[in-house]
């Protein structure tokens, strides 16, 4: 008994769980906007910050 109940203790309860989540459903521009678009402006704003900041440590190597 004592076992069951240390168990139930440790089970997090208003946790979202893997199993309790629905699909992605995108109905609305900005759900396309937000889930598609910025990650790929972010994705794209990384590595041009990259490349700029790697150009930047060559131009200090070469002076």
């Amino acid at each position: 008994m004592t076992l069951l109940l240390q168990l139930l203790v440790q089970i997090p309860q208003g946790v979202p769980h893997p199993d309790d989540s629905d699909p992605l459903l995108l109905q609305t521009p900005f759900d396309y906007i937000f889930y598609i678009g910025l990650p790929i402006l972010i994705l794209i704003g990384g590595y041009f910050w990259w490349r700029r900041k790697k150009k930047r440590e060559a131009e200090d190597e070469d002076l």
